[in-house]
């Protein structure tokens, strides 16, 4: 937890006890379904909340902006940007079940009014429209791009800070990656963020159309 605090500082002591209680409960998630690596979860907060909330230090999201989580995995990056970002709404989607069953259980614990969760894959919503997606390396860029743009308001306001599109935590080499996919992202280093040594060759990927 001390690592969360070394880069922020303005959490509401509501948001510091859910924060605080992300070990435990993931810590007792893991031991009944595994959602992150036995090596990864003693250093929770670095390699898998910071590192989420990376995103959060480069896109001040405005209150009631629509978020959808595309792989979300055990909850990450939505869980720790939905506790940062109270007012803003996120969905989590998953297509292996018991990760989603593992998200409900932490959203539920922490009482996050603004997180829903299903079990399906992104091509499956209908009849929904998200402001953005967000993703942690769940697929090449180009299939990340081709899966959600389908859920993706149209940006209205040009030339403002990132408004609408897809924003993905990535590592390595992505120069292939960005080539196939046909987009020009703006890329961002984690360790330009937070100068940690495990964000080495980590990036936020910004696109949008």
């Amino acid at each position: 937890m001390e690592i969360i605090l070394k880069y922020f500082s303005d959490f509401t002591p509501e948001q510091l006890s859910q924060f605080e209680a992300l070990q435990g409960l993931y810590q007792e998630w893991n031991e009944k379904i595994n959602v992150i690596s036995r090596k990864d979860i003693d250093a929770l907060y670095e390699k898998h909340v910071l590192h989420s909330l990376s995103i959060a230090a480069i896109a001040d999201f405005q209150p009631g902006t629509q978020i959808l989580d595309l792989g979300t995995g055990g909850g990450f990056p939505g869980i720790p940007l939905a506790i940062f970002f109270p007012e803003v709404q996120f969905h989590l989607v998953d297509s292996i079940g018991k990760k989603i069953k593992v998200v409900e259980g932490v959203a539920e614990a922490l009482q996050l009014k603004n997180v829903t969760a299903a079990h399906s894959r992104v091509e499956d919503i209908k009849n929904r429209k998200f402001d953005i997606v967000v993703s942690r390396a769940v697929a090449p860029l180009g299939d990340l791009w081709r899966w959600s743009k389908h859920v993706m308001k149209k940006s209205t306001v040009p030339g403002k800070q990132f408004e609408k599109g897809l924003i993905c935590l990535k590592g390595g080499d992505l120069a292939q990656e960005i080539s196939e996919s046909g987009l020009k992202p703006r890329l961002v280093k984690v360790y330009d963020i937070f100068p940690e040594e495990s964000f080495q060759e980590k990036f936020v990927v910004l696109a949008k159309s």
